[in-house]
């Protein structure tokens, strides 16, 4: 696959590097297959150093160059770039849009009749190959088409595909997730750092104790009540320290910001 394929990043943000870092890393591709766009010169500097590729500030440079195009810009930046590349895109081609929350209607009426459009929401741990990603396939596009799709996502981590319907809430849940976790590491650091703990401690500490749990609650397939049961003893530290986030409304919250993501992502895509 890898001697064929050329990705073309329209948009070299954070989460277009992270994707273009982690498919040569996982071996899909090497620097020199890779090209990237970005109307900021810091942004394709930094992009370029990060990775090893080329870059520019034509998109249609990018649409010549590469036939598996990433669409890494904001929502609002979609249908001017979209209007960019037009005319230079052709059966060829395969867009796949990372942008948050703009259906696949929009991107197939961008690009004309018959274009083969994929929309995708993955997250930022692509970059160590830890990503959580989800996908669903345009009306004109081919079943190794979806292939492509999974191949690349799942060599950064974890990808499933699913009806466009569910994709606000793979946004409001893994696209955003990372973020929620940061605060918890954070929170139980800063814990430790209460308790008396030095702060780098505190923090590979905390961050291996979700990373273990996390692993935990992949690789035996148990449902995560089970696993915290596992952990609390009756009448020990465990089932107090639960006590407070339970009082706290943790669970509640953590409910409640996927939710407002969700809906985020929704009223993205209708603007």
């Amino acid at each position: 696959m890898s001697a064929k394929l050329t990705i073309g990043f329209l948009g070299a943000g954070r989460m277009g590097t992270a994707l273009a870092r982690g498919f040569i890393q996982a071996g899909l591709v090497t620097a020199e297959q890779i090209i990237a766009s970005d109307p900021i010169a810091a942004a394709s500097a930094a992009f370029g150093k990060e990775v090893g590729a080329r870059t520019t500030s034509s998109n249609a440079e990018v649409v010549k160059f590469a036939k598996v195009l990433i669409l890494a810009v904001k929502p609002d930046q979609v249908a001017g770039v979209l209007e960019e590349i037009r005319g230079e895109f052709t059966e060829k081609h395969l867009l796949v849009s990372i942008a948050a929350g703009v259906p696949l209607a929009k991107l197939e009426g961008g690009l004309g009749a018959g274009a083969r459009v994929i929309r995708v929401m993955p997250n930022t741990p692509a970059l160590v190959g830890a990503s959580a990603t989800a996908y669903a396939l345009g009306k004109a596009t081919q079943p190794e088409d979806g292939e492509l799709a999974q191949k690349l996502f799942a060599a950064v981590g974890i990808a499933f595909p699913v009806k466009e319907a569910l994709l606000d809430a793979v946004t409001g849940l893994s696209g955003s997730g990372p973020a929620y976790v940061y605060l918890m590491i954070e929170g139980l650091s800063d814990g430790g750092v209460a308790a008396g703990l030095p702060r780098d401690i505190a923090t590979k500490l905390a961050a291996q104790t979700v990373l273990g749990g996390a692993k935990m609650v992949l690789e035996t397939g148990q449902h995560p009540g089970a696993l915290k049961d596992m952990v609390t003893s009756p009448g020990g530290t465990t089932i107090e320290g639960l006590h407070e986030l339970e009082k706290g409304k943790v669970r509640g919250s953590l409910m409640n910001a996927v939710r407002a993501a969700t809906e985020k992502s929704k009223k993205l895509g209708q603007g």
